[in-house]
């Protein structure tokens, strides 16, 4: 059979968030893999004790156990989306990893989180160009809200795509280089089949601002507050974690680091050299004391996160920090969707304390790191790909991007979502097979199959409460005794002021003396008999269905 080059999104085509991608070259009974991103998304309420979300990689397992080949995996940047899953998912396909410095230290510490101290991390210049089998490599330099962020440009026998990973067209980056034009071109004077590229501001006009100009006002709206100030915005961008300590400086304040995120990000970049001469903190106790106007904390918890250093000041439950009237947190971060309900509660918190609360829409204190539209133009003119294959976007924006890629220079666009196997090359691009794809919920230490038992049962838990029956009888079919029921997430009393636990005790007991002796020798029959007596009582004056256990002893 022929040789044929695909792609194969897993995660970040029909959602944002969770970015995986593979691709493939070879017959279709033998193909060489390399996986770019490995990330992860954020479980919401709905998926209670569930954190993370990855995932779902049996098909490249699958591939593997049937003679394919694994050849590594290339990180573009370190956000969470794109590298959160790695210790997780690799010790399923073992595989060498990729990635320039910034990134490589962030994924060496989330190994030995896990206890992993050995995984094979390979740490790769800024436009470094390598080969795995028949892919040769290139990473190219971009700007985005976290350092080195690149584009991956992949050339193969059958021809050259782009990748882009996520990005902006800053003219003015805080730290790091501009985007690289010259190569972009070259890859567009070279001819590039096929541009898989970041969707998530498609819909959003002009530009996305530069870094610089938050920087600035910054220094000025900084300049202006009277007592305590506290700022708050994503940890992993450590360019604007630079731009308010060089506004605190301009303004003779003291910068204090609150929050995990906060101090595990600028040891990162002060570890590879990111951080400029002259940034320095002080200690949460130094803090305490030094006068209101000369000091700065700079926080977690942009996104109302409730562990997060702000939202433990909110609630005015931080040990280091208590907030004032007169005193001003500003977010210097966008409202990711999804997470409005937690912000605002937070920002009302600090309002009621009095706290100036200044946000991305009362001042510029915020420039999102993907591109909007001008920018999209600017990198397909310079790439000039045949096919756009947006990625990186919920189903709307990857179409929005399918049909504004056609009129800013792609001949054409394929729309794909996760599980979507296109064939690149050769003759002409198209999807020619969906494969299973999924989600894996990071649950503890254990990764939990989409639709697995215990997440359903939890949700019933959380939504219906549990109640658990204790019963012991003898040989003869006598109860011999019933421990006390226990009952959890249900309610004291029915809105006639009659105690539900009462109730149930005395349904569980009727039903028991209910039941002939020969069928309470049966299990099933006890089981059966004690649920329909609990919910004869609970369901006509609650309107719910616990969970019901019912646990016999024999005696």
């Amino acid at each position: 059979m022929s040789d044929d080059f695909v792609f194969l999104p897993l995660g970040g085509s029909g959602e944002i968030g969770m970015n995986l991608n593979l691709y493939g070259f070879g017959p279709a009974h033998a193909r060489k893999w390399f996986m770019i991103d490995c990330g992860v998304t954020f479980a919401g309420d709905d998926l209670p004790g569930i954190d993370l979300i990855t995932p779902d990689i049996d098909y490249l397992l699958d591939e593997i156990d049937q003679g394919a080949e694994f050849l590594g995996l290339v990180l573009t940047h370190g956000h969470e989306d794109h590298i959160g899953a790695v210790a997780h998912l690799w010790p399923a396909f073992e595989g060498p990893i990729y990635a320039t410095p910034f990134t490589a230290e962030l994924v060496r510490r989330k190994f030995a989180e896990t206890g992993e101290h050995d995984a094979p991390i390979k740490v790769m210049d800024l436009g470094a160009r390598f080969q795995l089998g028949p892919f040769d490599l290139e990473y190219i330099t971009l700007t985005h809200s976290i350092p080195e962020p690149n584009a991956v440009a992949i050339r193969t026998p059958l021809g050259l795509v782009l990748h882009t990973g996520d990005f902006k067209i800053d003219p003015r980056p805080v730290l790091g280089e501009e985007t690289d034009h010259d190569t972009l071109k070259a890859l567009g004077e070279e001819g590039v089949l096929a541009m898989m590229c970041d969707s998530t501001n498609v819909f959003s006009e002009g530009r996305s601002g530069s870094e610089s100009d938050v920087a600035d006002a910054l220094v000025q709206l900084i300049s202006e507050q009277k007592e305590r100030v506290a700022v708050t915005t994503f940890a992993s961008n450590v360019s604007r974690l630079v731009s308010v300590c060089r506004a605190a400086v301009k303004a003779d304040r003291s910068v204090c680091l609150l929050g995990r995120s906060m101090l595990r990000m600028t040891d990162v970049a002060r570890q590879v050299g990111l951080l400029p001469n002259g940034v320095s903190f002080v200690e949460p106790n130094e803090a305490g004391y030094l006068p209101n106007d000369k000091v700065l904390y700079l926080c977690t918890g942009s996104q109302g996160e409730e562990r997060a250093a702000l939202g433990r000041i909110a609630r005015d439950e931080h040990p280091e920090l208590v907030l004032n009237e007169g005193d001003t947190v500003i977010f210097s971060s966008k409202i990711i969707p999804g997470n409005e309900r937690p912000i605002f509660e937070l920002m009302n918190q600090l309002t009621e304390q009095g706290v100036t609360v200044i946000t991305e829409s009362d001042a510029f204190v915020h420039v999102s790191g993907h591109p909007n539209r001008d920018e999209l133009k600017d990198m397909y003119q310079m790439v000039r790909p045949e096919l756009a294959i947006p990625v990186h976007g919920e189903p709307r924006h990857l179409a929005e991007h399918g049909a504004y890629a056609t009129t800013i220079g792609a001949d054409r666009a394929i729309v794909p979502q996760n599980g979507d196997l296109i064939r690149l090359a050769p003759g002409e691009a198209k999807k020619i097979d969906e494969v299973p794809s999924g989600r894996l919920y990071l649950d503890g230490k254990i990764l939990l199959a989409e639709g697995d038992t215990a997440l359903r049962q939890r949700r019933r838990l959380a939504e219906e409460g549990v109640i658990v029956v204790s019963v012991a009888i003898n040989k003869d079919g006598k109860i011999k005794d019933r421990a006390p029921i226990f009952a959890k997430g249900i309610p004291q009393e029915d809105d006639e002021g009659e105690e539900l636990l009462s109730l149930i005790e005395e349904a569980v007991d009727e039903a028991l003396d209910a039941l002939p002796r020969p069928k309470r020798q049966s299990d099933r029959d006890v089981e059966m008999q004690v649920r329909r007596g609990i919910r004869s009582e609970l369901t006509p004056r609650w309107g719910k269905r616990s969970e019901i256990a019912v646990h016999i002893l024999r005696v």
